[in-house]
């Protein structure tokens, strides 16, 4: 018998103009948390995506158990007892928890009729075992991001599945839902589960990590022991070259006010009012940053700012022009440039070329189109090998490729690319290394402390405390709508900023904490 559950041999893929998979190795043990570390496109989830069957691997053989075998379909890997939950969840809204675990394989009573109630209890026997607090009858579009991840992992156990595949689980949470992902892992593993865990965080997998298998640029690199390796150590592997984690920021130099806002409030899709009278300004050459918690009024106000959604009173100044009644069209114009926290949603075509999507915003003006409103490809094409060389932005076929193909790194190289290329005079940012590798972080952080140093205004909105604390010249920090505090760099530690998230009792707490030092 093999020493290893899976084994993964001389895998091979290519896409066109792209080797995925060039003969990697991996192997992995029974009842081990193992961690499979990469850059944005390094080829990870190309080869777990092979391992459970939705891609055919081109060369290579695969042993589960010891024993040979073919997975051609998502349902070979079931039987097999390999489950996956994918990055971007495959979850029906509009269902019950319930409804989404049991879709494929539902349980009928002697008449033919679907039998929810044996379902929901099975599914509340498997959220009590593992600790994971879902409840069956919760429809998927009232429940937390963090909380949808669970049921993926209750899909897969309910499936009987005890080689579990996890996708950049943490890319979509709070700082808060990792740590209980940090947990559900644990307990997976107590409970005898071999999970392979996708990532680009370095300190994740020195929580849970037994081993590690580094791939770059879709080669197969070496096999670790976490314990024995430092972070700096695991992300030089990774990229080929050393990380710098800390970033430089020339001295702070204020310009005139770019954004003013006084007494914002916003509604949320419910109707419920999530931004409540805000006020602040951001001048030029600062960064301004938002912490908080998810779901506590971030979005509405990003979606606020660029003209996603209506206001329900307050004003928005853009250098003393009122804004707060333009059209999305209009704010790009005045100058505001957006990089959104849904590159999907709001910050690609998928389906349009490189070339299409980086002049997305600014197609129409005489630099793109000529008198007839023709797009001049040509000089899309030299624009966009411009941003594609200066942004590093690895791409198979050229401008004409799919954006959709590109690895989630890329294509937020490629929004930033073209919002900075717009030179806008505030550059609003959500979330903007949200699920990307060390090597993307280091690059994206530098881009926008260089945006920062020009004297672009920017307004930086992350749920990673750590960059908000590295990158922000100022941090306000909401909750419930609200502001519980706006400092100046340095004054807050990243403890103290995360107890203040919590809201204004944790502030005045902490204000008799600190008097009481």
């Amino acid at each position: 018998m093999s020493n290893y559950t899976i084994e993964m041999l001389g895998i091979t893929k290519q896409f066109p103009g792209v080797l995925a998979n060039d003969k990697v190795n991996l192997q992995v043990k029974q009842n081990e948390v193992h961690a499979l570390l990469g850059e944005n496109g390094a080829g990870k989830s190309t080869l777990m995506s092979i391992l459970f069957g939705s891609y055919d691997a081109d060369a290579g053989e695969i042993k589960i158990r010891g024993k040979n075998v073919k997975i051609k379909s998502p349902n070979d890997a079931t039987v097999l007892g390999i489950g996956m939950v994918h990055q971007h969840f495959k979850l029906v809204t509009n269902y019950t928890v319930t409804e989404n675990i049991v879709l494929g394989i539902e349980s009928k009573t002697k008449l033919g009729l679907l039998d929810l109630k044996k379902a929901e209890k099975r599914v509340k026997e498997l959220s009590d075992q593992y600790g994971l607090k879902v409840n069956p009858k919760d429809k998927i579009e009232d429940i937390s991001v963090g909380m949808q991840q669970r049921v993926e992992i209750l899909k897969m156990l309910y499936r009987n599945a005890d080689i579990l595949i996890l996708d950049e689980p943490s890319a979509v949470l709070t700082p808060q839902e990792i740590d209980d992902l940090m947990s559900i892992i644990r307990r997976l593993k107590n409970e005898g589960k071999t999970i392979i865990l996708i990532t680009h965080k370095l300190k994740e997998i020195k929580a849970v990590a037994d081993r590690c298998t580094v791939l770059r640029r879709g080669k197969y690199i070496d096999t670790i022991e976490v314990k024995n390796v430092s972070e700096e150590k695991m992300a030089e592997m990774m990229v080929g070259r050393p990380v710098h984690f800390d970033i430089e920021k020339a001295p702070l130099k204020l310009g005139e006010t770019v954004l003013n806002v006084e007494k914002l409030q916003v509604k949320d899709y419910r109707g419920h009012l999530a931004v409540q009278n805000l006020s602040f300004s951001i001048k030029k050459g600062e960064i301004f940053g938002i912490a908080g918690v998810d779901g506590n009024g971030q979005t509405e106000l990003i979606y606020a700012l660029t003209g996603l959604v209506h206001t329900e009173a307050g004003t928005i100044k853009l250098h003393d022009k009122d804004i707060t009644k333009q059209s999305i069209k209009e704010r790009i114009q005045a100058g505001i440039g957006h990089i959104p926290e849904d590159r999907h949603r709001h910050g690609l075509v998928l389906d349009f070329s490189l070339g299409e999507n980086a002049v997305l915003k600014n197609y129409d003006t005489k630099e793109f189109s000529n008198n007839l409103g023709v797009l001049q490809y040509q000089i899309i094409s030299e624009h966009t090998n411009k941003l594609i060389k200066e942004y590093d932005i690895r791409v198979g076929e050229g401008v004409s490729q799919k954006a959709g193909s590109l690895s989630g790194g890329n294509q937020q190289k490629l929004i930033i690319a073209r919002e900075v290329a717009l030179s806008p005079e505030l550059l609003i940012v959500a979330q903007p290394t949200r699920g990307l590798d060390v090597g993307a972080i280091e690059y994206i952080r530098k881009r926008l402390v260089e945006e920062r140093d020009k004297g672009r205004a920017i307004l930086l909105i992350s749920f990673e405390l750590e960059e908000i604390m590295s990158l922000c010249d100022r941090i306000a920090i909401i909750s419930k709508g609200e502001f519980a505090g706006i400092f100046n760099e340095g004054e807050l530690t990243e403890n103290e900023i995360g107890f203040m998230m919590a809201g204004a009792q944790a502030k005045d707490r902490l204000k008799n904490e600190v008097i009481h030092e």
